[in-house]
């Protein structure tokens, strides 16, 4: 064997090991990248299915019901692409598939959450932002048109606008209850000044205006507890004639 043999042999040696190395590598990232794909995925799916589930029943409709079904089943469809055996992952693909094929007759069964202490107003704060969080990506992925993602991206605003009244309303409602007027015009004043602030506020002048009734309610009551009633009126007469007497008898002391 010549030497140039030799080295020619070195040198496709050491591009093999090279090559190997390479596809290890390659292959090893596909791993990682898969793992990581699965792992978002996973995410995505319990994201989804958490909002789907516990939103408040008064702020869901069937159209956003329908649209969360769509998302976890997208989410589902990758991750079987994933993991082509995943029994659990098929089963509730079926089930998805059942829901979206009915369209806006999906059935809505979330219960009613009355919206009555700012943490509960956070965590539906909370699921509205995950909800915008899931269809950016939607979009990102393709599966959702951007025409669409617009439109229930103004959904969102608007369901956090209605979320805000419903909490002012109830915090006043539950002031009044309470013989508390003055908390009850801090929640409507509140209320009133963030239907203010919003960019269209002929949207919820309807909203505005009952609030503004509300608290002028609230205004009215609080200002009645400041005024001193009949009994309290005498009480303080009496006091002041009281106060006079004093005065004269010291005066009748000093001067005799």
């Amino acid at each position: 064997m010549t030497p140039s043999m030799i080295t020619l042999l070195v040198v496709a040696g050491i591009v093999l090991l090279i090559a190997i190395g390479y596809m290890n590598h390659v292959v090893e990232n596909n791993k990682l990248e898969k793992a990581r794909l699965k792992v978002e995925l996973t995410d995505r799916v319990r994201r989804c299915s958490e909002v789907s589930e516990t939103f408040p029943g008064q702020l869901m409709s069937p159209g956003l019901k329908h649209l969360l079904t769509r998302l976890e089943l997208n989410a589902c469809q990758r991750l079987l692409h994933l993991d082509k055996n995943s029994a659990p992952v098929k089963a509730r693909i079926a089930e998805l598939n059942a829901l979206v094929g009915q369209g806006e007759s999906i059935p809505v069964n979330n219960p009613p959450g009355p919206i009555l202490t700012e943490a509960k107003a956070k965590d539906v704060r909370f699921l509205l932002e995950t909800l915008h969080g899931q269809i950016t990506r939607a979009v990102q992925d393709g599966f959702l048109p951007t025409n669409e993602a617009k439109r229930w991206i103004k959904e969102i605003r608007h369901l956090l606008v209605v979320l805000h009244i419903e909490f002012f309303n109830n915090l006043g409602q539950l002031a009044f209850q309470q013989n508390q007027p003055g908390q009850a015009r801090l929640a409507y004043e509140r209320g009133a000044q963030y239907l203010r602030k919003q960019p269209e506020p002929a949207m919820y002048s309807s909203a505005l205006k009952e609030m503004e009734e509300q608290l002028a309610r609230a205004n009215s009551l609080v200002l009645t507890k400041l005024e001193p009633t009949k009994d309290e009126v005498n009480e303080l007469t009496e006091g002041l004639k009281t106060d006079e007497a004093d005065a004269d008898w010291k005066k009748k002391v000093i001067y005799d």
